[in-house]
């Protein structure tokens, strides 16, 4: 029986050459080196970093038009991939922070200049306005009717406005905005 069991148990000479005939060519290396590199640089894009060139004069004098800026987009959570929202959130946008977000499917860069809580004052005696945080923020009439009801930033939301009051449609126009479509912060240009 013993003998039998020694016909079917290669030997170690062959075991190592049968291992030698399977292991792969080595061709293959930088082929797998690059195709593993450019999933990294994938998913680095997708939920880490990005790198976007604005479009518009709405963040001047802070950010140019055609400046090139860095996202976090893991500042606030995990972005959706190929989305425009949060699947998992664990922190909120704070006042001050230049934020990135989707506003009729286009990459829309603003302050966030209240979160949610912030009071919000409007005043129509000379010129419609908007003070929030002590800082007095020009409105049209139309700005004015459509948000003059809100007496502060409701839960989960935030206001968010260019720098360039003159040249940015924001928050002035289309309301708050979801702390949930927050995709990151800028934190370079």
């Amino acid at each position: 029986m013993e003998t039998e069991k020694k016909q079917h148990c290669p030997s170690f000479e062959q075991a190592e050459k049968n291992c030698e005939k399977k292991s792969s060519p080595k061709h293959l290396s930088p082929v797998l080196f690059v195709v593993l590199g450019v999933l990294a640089g994938i998913g680095i894009k997708l939920f880490c970093f990005d790198l976007l060139r604005v479009s518009g004069s709405s963040m001047e004098p802070a950010i140019a038009s055609g400046s090139q800026i860095l996202v976090n987009k893991l500042a606030y959570g995990v972005v959706q991939p190929l989305g425009d929202q949060l699947v998992l959130q664990w922190k909120e946008p704070e006042r001050e922070d230049v934020v990135l977000y989707f506003y009729k499917n286009r990459a829309v860069i603003k302050r966030c200049v209240a979160v949610a809580g912030d009071q919000l004052e409007f005043s129509h005696d000379f010129d419609y306005s908007l003070t929030v945080n002590e800082k007095s923020i020009p409105l049209t009439e139309a700005q004015y009717q459509r948000l003059k009801h809100n007496q502060q930033v409701p839960p989960g939301m935030i206001l968010a406005l260019g720098d360039n009051y003159d040249e940015s449609v924001d928050s002035r126009d289309y309301g708050f905005v979801s702390v949930k479509n927050v995709l990151g912060r800028i934190i370079g240009k």
